[in-house]
């Protein structure tokens, strides 16, 4: 497959006078990246860069998978390093070349940088910088998407109340950054607006504004000349949003302006309950899956099917991985989620970019946190690879070992067996397989388990035909041992005594049946939330948040639920600023 990030690679193989022309007839067209060079006439033309852009918006924006967010860093408030990412070098780029990424998409906070009144003058300082970083990327071979970031809910957001004023704010901005990069390449896409919101509007004045912004978007750009003429626009829903009566209208504004480089982008954050921990989603079950599927088709029907783009301008977990407390969201069912993603993308022709805020690159070092969880990423951009019904088996130490099984979840593999790292293990000694029924048995287990010590004993491999292998950790456990405790609602933890497990949600209710928690939609409250484990120092933390919203002399029924199957019933009252728990 020809490498679209270096197309140098491949030029220079035939007569070079023809060559030479097809080049420059390119680059008269438009169809190639370049970098704004002065002619002897002293008007500006592109030269080439390291990205070669088909004159196709379609195939452009399918070149451009897989995307990466420069997250955290320009939309920073109210500086580039404020959020903890230092200053991005020319390394940062490369480095996400490197890895296989076509294209970044680098979110930009202009108020803290633009005057708030007319004529809205943005920072000749800050302009330079947001240029500085652009090149860097389409230098390195990437793509460039270039967007007005949380300006949205900065002050965009306000227009139902100041309308004049910020359309003429919102036009200001554009024409400036629009005159700024005329001349760039078109492997640099412009983004009108992220995930707009629109203050005290009902749903029709909403669809209004953000067609008025997108509409004046389009003009502002299209009339400032130069590359701009033919630049690739992106559009957007209301807050990114993935509902079809969103897409439905997206579609309608982009249908209007009758213009084929425009393309269609929405936010992608997986089933929320799954995505955050909250209303029992504790794994990427039927329900999360379906919801990709289901967003993922009615993407491709509403737009990918009748010519326009879609670029998934971000898409993740939300507030996963975050390596300052506990994961909200368990570490294969985590993988499971990345892997469908990235079968998703491929099936139904979507561009997909990774939002990374910091928790994937390490911005100072240029190293993956976390090695494994990239590599199951980037396993996906290509295949599928084979899981299991979990990454753990649990056996109790309580009670004599017994045989314990697994569900495979092929996903187009064939499984080849199961491995104890470089020794594989005997089928039928060790393992049956029975369908797609992994089950190891008594005899391999007592041998695993070793000296029965609570926690990870040891961890196998399934293997599979193709893609990443799937871990699977032996784990020795019991029931959890919670204690009574005191506190204040400042102030309260459960001792635990955790034996092997991992807690997986918190169902809480009062005597009467009704929900307990400030989220009051559902029993099982919001991981990190509402409670956290502890695991080092052996509590569950019960926040000040969830302990305020309970009523005040009134108990409340705890019931934690683990991840073994395991659940254990404790009681909370609040008096006052005191919490009292006891043990069921």
């Amino acid at each position: 497959m020809k490498d679209i990030r270096h197309p140098a690679r491949h030029r220079g193989r035939g007569p070079g006078r023809l060559a030479a022309l097809l080049l420059t007839l390119a680059v008269m067209l438009g169809l190639t990246g370049g970098t704004a060079l002065a002619a002897p006439d002293g008007t500006k033309k592109a030269s080439p860069s390291a990205v070669s852009v088909p004159a196709s918006a379609m195939d452009a924006v399918a070149a451009m998978q897989p995307s990466w967010n420069l997250g955290n860093t320009l939309d920073a408030i109210p500086n580039e390093d404020s959020w903890g990412n230092g200053q991005t070098r020319k390394a940062t780029f490369e480095k996400i070349a490197a890895e296989g990424f076509r294209s970044v998409r680098i979110p930009v906070t202009w108020s803290d940088h633009q005057s708030a009144t007319a004529p809205y003058t943005i920072d000749a300082t800050y302009m330079a910088r947001v240029k500085q970083l652009v090149d860097w990327a389409q230098d390195s071979g990437l793509y460039v998407v270039l967007n007005v970031h949380h300006d949205s809910w900065m002050w965009v957001e306000k227009i139902p109340s100041d309308h004049d004023n910020v359309m003429a704010r919102f036009d200001s901005t554009w024409s400036q950054i629009s005159t700024t990069f005329r001349d760039e390449p078109r492997s640099l896409i412009f983004e009108g607006i992220n995930e707009p919101s629109f203050a005290n509007s009902t749903d029709a004045q909403k669809v209004h504004y953000l067609n008025e912004l997108q509409t004046s978007f389009h003009s502002v750009v299209r009339a400032s000349g130069g590359a701009n003429a033919s630049r690739i626009l992106s559009l957007t829903t209301p807050g990114g949003s993935g509902d079809q009566v969103h897409l439905n209208n997206l579609y309608t504004t982009i249908a209007a302006l009758n213009d084929s480089q425009l393309v269609a982008q929405v936010h992608f954050y997986s089933w929320y309950p799954f995505s955050v921990n909250v209303a029992g989603g504790t794994h990427y079950d039927a329900a999360a899956q379906k919801h990709l599927d289901d967003t993922f088709a009615n993407l491709h029907h509403t737009f990918v099917a009748k010519g326009i783009p879609l670029y998934l301008g971000e898409y993740g977990l939300l507030d996963y991985p975050n390596h300052f407390h506990p994961s909200r969201v368990e570490r294969g069912e985590a993988l499971k989620y990345y892997e469908h993603v990235g079968y998703g993308a491929r099936k139904y022709g979507i561009t997909t970019a990774l939002w990374d805020p910091f928790s994937y690159l390490n911005r100072e070092t240029l190293e993956w946190r976390d090695p494994a969880l990239f590599a199951a990423i980037k396993s996906s951009w290509t295949t599928r690879s084979g899981t299991a019904s979990f990454d753990k088996v649990f056996v109790p130490k309580s009670s004599p070992v017994t045989a314990k099984s697994l569900t495979l979840n092929l996903n187009g593999t064939t499984f080849r067996g199961v491995w104890q790292g470089a020794t594989k293990l005997a089928a039928g000694r060790d393992y049956t397989v029975s369908g797609n029924r992994l089950t190891f048995t008594a005899k391999a287990l007592t041998r695993l388990v070793g000296d029965r010590a609570y926690g990870v004993n040891s961890t196998l491999q399934a293997r599979f035909t193709r893609g990443l292998p799937w871990n699977i950790d032996i784990v020795t456990n019991d029931v959890p041992a919670l204690s009574d405790a005191t506190g204040t609602t400042g102030s309260f933890t459960v001792p635990t005594q955790y034996r092997g497990n991992d807690l997986a949600t918190m169902h809480a209710t009062y005597a009467d049946g009704t929900n307990a928690g400030q989220t009051d939609w559902t029993p099982f409250q919001e991981f990190n939330k509402a409670f956290s484990p502890d695991y080092r120092n052996g509590a569950i933390i019960l926040t000040p948040e969830f302990l305020n919203a309970l009523r005040d002399g009134e108990p409340a029924t705890l019931v934690f639920h683990f991840y073994s199957g395991a659940t254990v019933t404790y009681h909370v009252t609040k008096s006052g600023s005191s919490v009292t728990g006891t043990v069921s």
